[in-house]
């Protein structure tokens, strides 16, 4: 119902403006807010009840941001993820727009899975899974049996794409292509 036009050439600075007022909001009741686009994070450090109830407190300022702005929040796309050890604290349950928010233990974020131990391995699975399809795709695709053409083959379509997602999780090494 609101917000900024898209595609236009001061739209992101108008849609940076915008936001910026929600980030300052939130910042207010001590929370580490992240912001990408559309997606915003809420990050609190909770050791006791007193944190429960901040962050309980700071997704209500959220909700009443969006409403005075008339913007929906996608609350299906909203969860809980508890970095780390669990709290030692029985976890009164967090909800958002009259619903409680699910804890879980694993989620897709900008497309990279997100585990509670920060563990890349989830994410190497889902790589080494893709090049597997595409090299099977390679030799069902390819009439020939040519060594050098599969390599070629393989080289491009398989290669390149591991080297480039396998990049990120290492701290931004340079590929080599031997």
């Amino acid at each position: 119902m609101s917000g900024v036009v898209q595609g236009s050439g001061i739209g992101p600075l108008m849609f940076l403006k915008y936001i910026n007022e929600l980030i300052i909001i939130l910042e207010e009741y001590g929370i580490i807010v992240k912001a990408f686009a559309d997606d915003v994070k809420l990050y609190l450090r909770i050791v006791n009840s007193v944190d429960f109830l901040k962050m309980q407190q700071a997704q209500d300022a959220l909700q009443s941001w969006a409403s005075t702005w008339q913007l929906t929040i996608s609350v299906k796309k909203c969860c809980i993820l508890n970095i780390g050890s669990r709290p030692t604290v029985h976890s009164p349950s967090l909800s958002l727009v009259n619903t409680v928010l699910p804890i879980k233990s694993s989620v897709l974020d900008l497309g990279i899975n997100i585990n509670v131990n920060l563990s890349p391995s989830e994410r190497v699975c889902c790589i080494v899974a893709r090049a597997h399809k595409r090299a099977l795709a390679i030799r069902r695709c390819f009439t020939s049996r040519d060594t050098r053409l599969l390599l070629r083959a393989y080289i491009t379509y398989v290669m390149s794409d591991l080297t480039w997602s396998i990049i990120p999780l290492f701290g931004g090494l340079q590929p080599s292509m031997t």
